[in-house]
């Protein structure tokens, strides 16, 4: 995902963007599982709940990629895809701008969860939090530096259960 960030054309996604982001967002709702399987004994409806809607969340957000994948591929204005969406609000408000915020929405309340049942690290979980917050600071207005630190603050919390998953395999192994 963070790579992706790096292929705005004006604050679009375009191809080469759009395409890496749906790539990550496919390996978010693998990660999201582990994150939410955290929780599974603690607050198994809100691990089940939470998780099903972080996953519409990421496909909010592939929906969002390919929509820069289109725009770029047909050329097509960002007015234009804006006039076409009004024309079909409903479709466009379920596929996007409804359950797009349930991405870093669910980021930002499954850290808290982590944090308050200390199933992470203080400063982990937090870190899960404020990304939660940043996404959507950087992606609305499309503020590119905004986006990176974003990403970046993203990153660790994931980093760190990767290493973590990685080790307990190792060890029931």
């Amino acid at each position: 995902m963070a790579t992706s960030t790096f292929f705005w054309k004006n604050g679009a996604y375009g191809l080469t963007g759009g395409t890496l982001l749906i790539g990550s967002l496919v390996c978010w709702i693998y990660a999201l599982q582990s994150l939410f399987g955290l929780l599974e004994k603690d607050t198994p409806h809100y691990s089940v709940w939470g998780y099903f809607l972080a996953v519409v969340g990421c496909i909010s957000g592939i929906n969002f990629a390919f929509w820069g994948v289109i725009s770029e591929a047909f050329d097509l204005t960002q007015q234009a895809l804006l006039d076409q969406a009004s024309i079909h609000a409903m479709v466009f408000n379920l596929l996007l701008f409804w359950t797009g915020p349930l991405f870093p929405l669910s980021l930002l309340i499954v850290g808290i969860v982590l944090l308050l049942k200390k199933k992470m690290p203080i400063i982990i979980a937090i870190l899960l939090c404020l990304a939660g917050v940043a996404f959507p600071l950087s992606r609305i207005p499309r503020i590119e530096w905004v986006a990176h630190l974003s990403d970046l603050i993203l990153m660790i919390p994931l980093f760190y259960r990767g290493i973590y998953f990685q080790t307990e395999l190792s060890i029931k192994s």
